[in-house]
Order: structure tokens, then C-alpha cells, then sequence
């Protein structure tokens, strides 16, 4: 069932919370200006602290679809936007050569019409549908190489896409945009000026105490509050890759699985690999740097 946008940043923090969302104030107002003014929200902020979750708890919400494009060094247009369908076109070519029933010039325009267009995210985002214009989500952008972003720049600016042998494309109703960075490269101006901007830091500890009881639910209460006080400090450390909201997620469920009800240094050393990704970041916190973060947690 779609559901109306909100008409305030109260609703919008409501529509989130619905979703088991926990934003901030600061979020919620980005966002209610973003979905106010149909203008795309261009997220950064470190892995696993919720950029990718909010547009499905948006999609969820809302009662769209959601059309994901995971970006990756590389992504060009056949696989992003359209392409032909190629196999059809062959067939098509075929048939009407043996019929005799075409001359070239009408064959030519009706072999790339819109029944041999292959839509993909980008051109998909852009087509009515029943329940309204979908969330579209352009996940990790700064993994894509400088000519695509270009690229983006029409959909972004007007919400149209122009394809050579049909013409322009361009929706009836706005697609609700979220495009996400992780920051391992620097994004153009020219596309974030065509955005609203937010940036998603780690959670404090309440706020994150506050996650974890979302979406950890059934979690011991004790231990949930001693994974916040150790993933916290931990972000303190220079680590080559520090937890987000995600890892803390997981690694109290793991924890929940095996039975722990506090932290100890064995079972700390036993579940590292659900917290930490890097075996050299798993060795640096060993020995007293690891009873410090216990002792914090305690």
C-alpha cells in the first residue's frame, strides 16, 4: 500500500521510526527537504552506518519499488541506463528477410523501438508505475569512474535520460534519488550541486544503544550495553577499517547465537572476525588493548 510523503520533519522521523529506522533530527530534516523540493540526497559517511538501509526502509515505507544500481569501476550505460536487445533484433531481421514483407528504412525503425529497449535502473526509474515513482538508490558512487558520473548529470538535473534512436525520456513524477559514497574518492561538484547533501557519522552511544535494541530486539540488555561501550572506544583506535552500525548489529547477534551474556576476553578473540575485517587490525588490539576496551565496557 504507497503512503503520502510527509508534510513535516516530526512525520519524517515517524515514517523512519516505523521502518525501525534510527535517525537523527539532523537526517530527518535532510531528508523531508530532499522529498519537499524532489531533489536527489547525496549521502557519505563511513561503510555499515545506514545509507544503503534508508532507502529500503524508504521503498518500504512508501509502498515503491526500489530499483538499486550498485555502482562498480567500469559501469557504463548498457548496464546502467538501456541496451538493445540484441538477440531480438537478430530474429526480427531474420524473419522479415525470409517474409520480404519491409524495406530496410521501416525495419531499421521498428528494430529500435521501445519493445527491443532493455530498461535498467536508470531508465526504469524514470517509468510510471501503479504505486507511484520508485526509490531509486545509486549505491557507492565513488566506485564508478569519473565519465559516469557525466553522465548522471542530465538524469539528476532533469530527471531525463536521451537515447539516440528514440529520443528523450523523461518521467512524469520524479524518482525519489539517494546516492550513497563511502568516500574513497572525491565526488564532482557539478553532480552534488545538483543534491542535497548529509554526511551519516557513527552513532553516539545512546543512539546506537537505541539501533541495537531496534534491530536486536530479543538481545540480553546487559550485553547489548557492554557491545556499545566496546565498539565505541574501539573507534577511537587507528584502525585500517573501523566497525560501523552493521558490524555492531552482527557481532551482538553472534554473540546472542552463542549463548554470551558478557564480554570476555576469550569470546572477544573467538567472534573479532565479525566485528573486524583486517587480520592486522584483529592483532593490534591484543593484550592490554584489549583489557583496556574491556574495562571500558565493564
Amino acid at each position: 500500500m504507497t503512503r503520502a510523503l510527509p508534510t513535516s520533519v516530526d512525520e519524517t522521523l515517524d515514517i523512519l521510526t516505523a521502518g525501525n529506522y534510527v535517525a537523527d533530527r539532523n537526517l530527518a530534516t535532510s531528508l523531508y527537504v530532499s522529498l519537499s523540493l524532489q531533489r536527489p540526497i547525496f549521502l557519505e559517511g563511513e561503510a555499515g552506518v545506514g545509507k544503503t538501509e534508508l532507502a529500503k526502509v524508504l521503498a518500504e515505507q512508501f509502498g515503491r519499488k526500489l530499483l538499486r544500481l550498485q555502482c562498480y569501476e567500469g559501469l557504463d550505460v548498457s548496464s546502467a541506463v538501456y541496451e538493445w536487445n540484441y538477440a531480438r533484433q537478430m530474429i526480427e531481421i531474420r524473419l522479415s528477410e525470409a517474409l520480404g514483407d519491409r524495406d530496410r528504412d521501416s525495419l531499421a525503425e521498428d528494430i529500435f523501438s521501445e519493445r527491443f529497449l532493455i530498461s535498467r535502473p536508470l531508465l526504469s526509474a524514470l517509468e510510471p508505475t501503479p504505486e507511484g515513482a520508485p526509490v531509486l538508490l545509486i549505491d557507492e558512487l565513488d566506485r564508478a569512474d569519473e565519465p559516469f558520473e557525466a553522465f548522471l548529470l542530465e538524469v539528476l538535473a532533469d530527471y531525463q535520460i536521451t537515447i539516440p534512436e528514440i529520443g528523450t525520456v523523461k518521467a512524469a513524477e520524479p524518482p525519489i534519488v539517494l546516492i550513497t559514497s563511502n568516500r574513497t574518492r572525491e565526488i564532482h561538484d557539478a553532480l552534488k550541486r545538483r543534491c542535497l547533501y548529509h554526511w551519516i557519522d557513527y552513532p553516539d552511544a545512546e543512539r546506537e544503544q537505541a539501533i541495537l535494541a531496534t534491530r536486536v530486539p530479543g538481545a540480553d540488555a546487559n550485553l547489548s550495553r557492554q557491545v556499545v561501550a566496546f565498539v565505541q572506544e574501539l573507534r577511537k583506535i587507528d584502525l585500517f577499517k573501523l566497525p560501523g552500525v552493521a558490524e555492531s548489529i552482527d557481532w551482538l547477534s553472534a554473540l546472542g547465537i552463542l549463548g554470551v551474556s558478557s564480554l570476555e576476553a576469550d569470546i572477544v578473540r573467538q567472534t573479532f572476525g565479525v566485528l573486524l575485517k583486517y587480520q592486522d587490525d584483529i592483532e593490534k588490539i591484543e593484550g592490554d588493548e584489549l583489557r583496556r576496551l574491556l574495562d571500558a565496557a565493564a
